[in-house]
C-alpha cells in the first residue's frame, strides 16, 4: 500500500456534501442504464480489437522481415531486426497505455517472467508505470459500503474523497476511523472483477496467436503465472495476512516498519491499514536534511531482505522506491504487500543438491535437482535434458575457474557464449528443444526480479554500496548449511580416481542406460517428410477458411448484413494471407 505524502492531505468535506454527491451520481446512472450498458459493450469490444490489431502488426512486421531475409539473405535480418524489435515494442506499449486497465499490469507483469522477449521489449515493458487517473468517489463509497455493509461515515470520522496513490486494480484514501486512527484505505474499482476476467480471455487469445506463429513452449504456461499473481493482488485478505506474517518476522528490529491492517474495516475488495508517514527513499535531500546515514540505511535495507528471503522464507517482492520510505528516525519502512513471494521447499533443497551434482561431476544428480526446482519442463525428453545438462556441465567445468569454495571466487569466462550455441546446434540441438526443456519457476524468476530492483533503489540511497558483500554470508549459510562440502570433494576425488582404474565415464553412462532400457537407435532426415505433410494440413485449413468465409460473406452481404459480411471477408483475406506465407516458408531447403 504506497502512502507518498509526507504532510497530513486537507480535512475532507462533510459526509452530507459527500453523501450529495454520491447520490446525483447514482440517480445518473439510474437515468440511462441502458445508454451505459451499451458504453461498456462498446469500449469492451474497442479493448480488444485494438489489441488484436496490434498483434497482427507485430506478427505481420517479423513475417515481412523473414520474406525479406529469403530474398536478400541472413544477413539482412541480423542487420534489421534490432529495429523491428523496437519499433513493435514502442507498439505494444503504445497500445497499452491507451488500453489501460489490467494491460498495464499484464505488461509488467510479462517482462518479469517472460524470459523469451527480446531485450527492447522488456526494457519497454519494464518501464510502464502502473498510474491511472482516479475513479470518482462516488464509485469508492459505494464499493467500501457494499463491502463492509456500512455508510463510509460510519466507518470513518474523516475520508479524503481524493486519492493519495492511483493505480489500474485499485486507489488509496486517506481516512481516520472513529477511533482517530489515521489510516490508508485500499479499494478496488467496482468493475474491476469484469475488466479482469475480459483483458485475461483477450490476452489468453493473443498467446495463442503468438504460438501459433512462434513456436515457443510455454507460453500457457506464462499465461497462468500472470492469471495466478492477479489473483493474489486483487485478494487483500491474502495481502493482510502477508504483512502480519512479514511484521511478526521483525518483532525484535524496531527499525523496520510495517503498516498494520485494521482487520474490522478490511474485507477482499477493501484494505484498511495505519497511515505510517514517512518519506520516500529516494528523496535523499530530505536524508541530508535530518542526519541520516544513508549508507547505513541502505545497509538496513539490504539485511532486511537477506533476513526475509534466505532465513524467513518469505519476502516483499516488489522493493521499487516508492515502495520503500524511512521515517525522520531513520527507521526503514516497507509498504504494499500485494506482491509477496517465497522460496519453495522443492528449491531450497534442489540448490544444495545441484551444487553437490556440480562437485561430484553427476549429471543424474544434476538432472534431478534441476527437475525438483521446477528448471525442467515437466513434458521434457529425459535424454534430451540429460543430453544438454550434460554439455552445459562439461562446459561449466571448462569454463569456470573455482579457487576456492567461496562463492566470489567463481570465475566465468562469458565469451564461450557462442560456441556453446554452435556446438548446440551440431548436436541437432536447437532453441525450440532449449525452450521444451528449460523452464524458469516463477519463485525464481520473481526473486531474480526482487534482488535488481533492490540492488537499484539501494543504488539510490548510497551509490558506492557493494551489496554482494553484506549477502554473501547470507547466501553461504542458505545454500551449504551444516553441509559438509570438503568431505563431498575428497568423496568425488575417491570416485574420480576408481572411476579411471575401472570404465570410462562414457561408458559407464552407455551401460547404465542399457540397465534402464534407455539406449535407442535414432535415424535423422525422417522428420522432413512429417514436417511436409503437417504443412499441407495447415494449408488445406487456410483454404477451407477462406472458401468458407468469403461465401458465407456473399451470402450475407446478399441478405443486406453488410456489417458481418465485412468481417467474413476481413476472415477470408487473413486466411489467404497465412496460405501465401505458409506456402513460402514451407518450402524445403535447397540441396
Amino acid at each position: 500500500m504506497a502512502h507518498t505524502d509526507t504532510t497530513p492531505p486537507p480535512d475532507v468535506a462533510a459526509p452530507r456534501a459527500a453523501l450529495a454527491r454520491r447520490a446525483t451520481g447514482a440517480a445518473g446512472a439510474a437515468a440511462g442504464p441502458a445508454k451505459g450498458a451499451y458504453r461498456k459493450v462498446s469500449a469492451g469490444r474497442y479493448r480488444f480489437i485494438r489489441a488484436y490489431w496490434t498483434t497482427f502488426r507485430v506478427i505481420a512486421s517479423y513475417l515481412w522481415l523473414s520474406f525479406k531475409a529469403r530474398l536478400w539473405g541472413k544477413s539482412y535480418k541480423e542487420r534489421h531486426l534490432a529495429d523491428v524489435h523496437k519499433r513493435n515494442a514502442k507498439r505494444v506499449e503504445s497500445t497499452i497505455l491507451v488500453l489501460q486497465g489490467l494491460f498495464i499490469k499484464v505488461g509488467q507483469l510479462l517482462s518479469i517472467l517472460a524470459n523469451f522477449l527480446p531485450e527492447e521489449f522488456r526494457s519497454e515493458l519494464e518501464g510502464l508505470q502502473d498510474q491511472v487517473p482516479p475513479r470518482p468517489y462516488a464509485e469508492i463509497a459505494l464499493r467500501i459500503e457494499s463491502d463492509l455493509g456500512r455508510k463510509v461515515s460510519e466507518c470513518y470520522a474523516e475520508f479524503d474523497e481524493e486519492p493519495i496513490a492511483s493505480a489500474s486494480l485499485g486507489q488509496v484514501h486517506r481516512a481516520v476511523t472513529r477511533d482517530g486512527v489515521v489510516v490508508a484505505v485500499k479499494v478496488q474499482h467496482h468493475d474491476i472483477d469484469r475488466i479482469v476476467r475480459l483483458d485475461l480471455v483477450t490476452i489468453r487469445r493473443i498467446l495463442r496467436i503468438i504460438q501459433w506463429f512462434v513456436p515457443i513452449q510455454g507460453l500457457d504456461g506464462y499465461y497462468h503465472q500472470i492469471k495466478d499473481l492477479l489473483r493474489h493482488e486483487l485478494d487483500f485478505e491474502r495481502e493482510a495476512e502477508s504483512v502480519e506474517r512479514i511484521a511478526k518476522n521483525f518483532e525484535r528490529d524496531p527499525r523496520v516498519r510495517f503498516p498494520t491492517p485494521i482487520r474490522a474495516l478490511s474485507t477482499k475488495r477493501v484494505l484498511t491499514s495505519t497511515f505510517v508517514e514517512g518519506y520516500k527513499v529516494a528523496d535523499v535531500g530530505r536524508m541530508a536534511a535530518l542526519g541520516i546515514d544513508r549508507k547505513d540505511l541502505a545497509n538496513r535495507l539490504v539485511r532486511a531482505y537477506c533476513q526475509m528471503i534466505f532465513i524467513d522464507g518469505v519476502y516483499h517482492a516488489d522493493p521499487h522506491p516508492g515502495n520503500l520510505m524511512f521515517d525522520a528516525q531513520g527507521n526503514l519502512i516497507l509498504l504494499d504487500f500485494g506482491a509477496v513471494a517465497e522460496l519453495s521447499s522443492a528449491m531450497r533443497e534442489g540448490i544444495p543438491e545441484f551444487l553437490e551434482g556440480v562437485i561430484r561431476r553427476d549429471t543424474d544428480r544434476l538432472v534431478k535437482a534441476l527437475r525438483k526446482m521446477g528448471f525442467l519442463s515437466r513434458t521434457s525428453d529425459e535424454a534430451m535434458s540429460e543430453k544438454i545438462i550434460d554439455y552445459f556441465h562439461r562446459r561449466f567445468q571448462e569454463d569456470v575457474k573455482l579457487e576456492s569454495l567461496n562463492l566470489k571466487d567463481i570465475k566465468i569466462d562469458p565469451q564461450r557464449g557462442l560456441e556453446n550455441l554452435l556446438d548446440l546446434r551440431q548436436m541437432n540441438v536447437g532453441l525450440k528443444e532449449l525452450s521444451g526443456v528449460f523452464h524458469i519457476p516463477k519463485d525464481w524468476v520473481l526473486l531474480e526480479r526482487t534482488i535488481l530492483l533492490l540492488y537499484g533503489s539501494c543504488s539510490q540511497i548510497d551509490p558506492e554500496l557493494n551489496p554482494m558483500g553484506i549477502i554473501n554470508p547470507y547466501l553461504q549459510e542458505f545454500v551449504l548449511g551444516n553441509r559438509d562440502y570438503g568431505q563431498i570433494a575428497l568423496e568425488t576425488i575417491r570416485e574420480m580416481a576408481l572411476g579411471a582404474v575401472t570404465l570410462p565415464d562414457d561408458l559407464r553412462k552407455v551401460l547404465t542406460r542399457a540397465r534402464r532400457g534407455e539406449l535407442e537407435l535414432r535415424v535423422r532426415g525422417v522428420e522432413q517428410g512429417a514436417r511436409t505433410v503437417y504443412a499441407i494440413g495447415r494449408q488445406l485449413i487456410y483454404t477451407a477458411i477462406a472458401i468458407s468465409a468469403g461465401l458465407t460473406g456473399l451470402s450475407l452481404e446478399g441478405r443486406g448484413d453488410h456489417a458481418r459480411a465485412v468481417a467474413l471477408y476481413a476472415i477470408a483475406g487473413v486466411a489467404s494471407l497465412l496460405l501465401v506465407l505458409s506456402s513460402i516458408f514451407s518450402r524445403p531447403p535447397r540441396p
